[in-house]
């Protein structure tokens, strides 16, 4: 009897392979890391190595139930799930023939054009996909057309990696409206392609494969690629979709009004939606959900867990040496310490992530300012402390963004991945958002997600929504202080005003932007 699920997840720096019990337990999983090359010819190209990517995949693949000790005819059915915006393009025959990972950032010069030679397009494309030049596939697509004539007249398909996944399975390319929506390429109210998107921006509008909802069955495990992962032949393989939609799913975020925060390099605020609709001043990106009828409000903080990382490594070092001996985390060191700094960190704070501007998308030069010669109080635990801050006011303006969109705030909060590790930032978060901040058991939300869709789409599960409330463990509660969130509120308004002199700084040249948009 069948009584497996399989997830396969192509994240940025990893792909792997995960098996669940139809309890929701994992039980096996194999991972490999994997690079994105940059072209030299191209400055801030992300290739996607198609061919060594899928040995990799088959891999994971045939690790994963050999570590389980399962037979393969044991698995009921497998879905997958990938990182967004990443694309593939097919030939006629169906043959790859280039594809980009997901922040790839060699299409500057086309932004650059988009915006010279159509005014205003990219907002009314905006308010029709959700999506904005910054991360979708329109420049990227333009790239191909201006620097690989050849390649774009060969064109016949487009498609993301979850659906690549499933076509190097079954032979099936459909694309699924979760991730499909973060190309820019659909409408959000039909959860299907636009082709005069494409129309509109001087492309060929003949290249769209087949759209098929999360959850519906893609097709059948082929001879060709039972043989080459250990799979049996005519497993069920189901659409998966976007890692940030399945890693609701996975942590029971799955109906209008509810809210996740995933804390990893880059922090996700989800907030789902049962209408399509779009902020009137660009502000904040919105896709499809993974759960039919259902939209995401999405906005992105950058970079707060690498900030942790470069922090840790560059004036952590005591902590590294003891968790050396100790075998503890060099965080959990550091937050004992911390946690000991009074809200608001006697005035200091830091700019590195800005509020989200989804159409003019630009962060401030990295900065720590108002703090005082006294190392009393501004030790390094001060200045790690004033991170933690930074990136929970981040949020806290996430929130009141989708707030002014849809006339809605969520009640409480799901918080997810590495950052809810951490008791004093899950705290911080609740004391700054002044709602319960929820933090799941789940370690692998977005694999979770994946194999309760191929669950459902052979009917293991009745309903995606109940299931992942059933599956769901949530193991601690912060409620938030309602002194600390007075002094976050007060501090909150002048942190925003210290944030935007800064980010003047950096548009003047004075300062080097963090990040910024291309072509902004």
């Amino acid at each position: 009897m069948a009584k497996y699920l399989m997830a396969i997840d192509a994240g940025t720096g990893s792909i792997r392979a995960v098996l669940f019990d139809l309890e929701g337990n994992q039980i096996a999983c194999s991972q490999q890391e994997w690079s994105h090359i940059e072209d030299p010819k191209y400055p801030g190209s992300m290739n996607f190595d198609w061919v060594n990517d899928w040995k990799l995949a088959k891999q994971c693949i045939a690790g994963a139930i050999k570590e389980s000790g399962i037979e393969s005819s044991e698995i009921a059915a497998i879905s997958t799930t990938c990182m967004r915006e990443g694309i593939v393009l097919y030939d006629r025959e169906g043959k790859e023939i280039w594809a980009c990972a997901n922040v790839d950032a060699r299409s500057n010069d086309e932004v650059v054009e988009l915006i010279h030679k159509f005014p205003g397009l990219e907002k009314e494309l905006y308010l029709e996909s959700g999506q904005s030049y910054a991360l979708d596939a329109l420049p990227r697509l333009l790239w191909v057309k201006n620097k690989l004539p050849d390649v774009y007249e060969r064109v016949a398909h487009i498609g993301m990696f979850n659906d690549w996944l499933i076509y190097k399975l079954t032979g099936i390319l459909a694309v699924e409206p979760s991730n499909g929506s973060t190309s820019g390429l659909m409408d959000l109210k039909t959860r299907s392609w636009d082709p005069s998107i494409l129309e509109r921006c001087g492309l060929k509008t003949d290249i769209f494969p087949e759209v098929r909802e999360s959850g519906t069955i893609a097709g059948k495990v082929t001879e060709k690629a039972a043989k080459e992962t250990g799979l049996t032949e005519g497993t069920t393989v189901v659409v998966g979709g976007g890692d940030a939609q399945l890693g609701c799913i996975g942590v029971g975020v799955v109906n209008p009004n509810e809210a996740a925060i995933f804390g990893g390099s880059f922090w996700q605020y989800e907030y789902n939606t049962g209408e399509a609709k779009t902020d009137d001043q660009c502000r904040v990106r919105v896709n499809c959900h993974a759960v039919p009828n259902v939209w995401q409000y999405e906005a992105l903080a950058f970079k707060p867990g690498l900030v942790m990382r470069w922090f840790r490594d560059g004036f952590c070092q005591l902590e590294k040496e003891e968790a050396q001996k100790t075998g503890r985390d060099p965080y959990d060191l550091m937050n004992e310490k911390a946690k000991d700094i009074p809200a608001g960190c006697y005035g200091m704070m830091c700019t590195f992530s800005d509020v989200m501007n989804f159409i003019s998308w630009k962060h401030a030069a990295p900065t720590f300012t108002n703090f005082e010669l006294d190392p009393e109080k501004f030790s390094r635990y001060t200045f790690y402390k004033a991170i933690l801050e930074n990136t929970a006011l981040v949020t806290k303006g996430h929130m009141d963004l989708v707030r002014e969109s849809t006339g809605n705030m969520p009640s409480e909060v799901v918080f997810a991945s590495g950052a809810s590790k951490s008791p004093l930032w899950s705290q911080i978060l609740a004391d700054v958002l002044g709602i319960p901040v929820k933090v799941p058991a789940v370690k692998e939300a977005t694999a979770l997600g994946a194999a309760i869709l191929a669950g459902h789409g052979v009917g293991i599960y009745k309903d995606i929504s109940e299931t992942s409330k059933k599956l769901v463990h949530i193991v601690h509660v912060y409620q938030p202080n309602p002194e600390n969130h007075k002094v976050y509120m007060e501090m909150y308004d002048t942190w925003r005003k210290v944030y935007k002199v800064q980010l003047d700084l950096a548009n003047e040249g004075l300062t080097k932007h963090m990040w910024a948009a291309p072509g902004v």
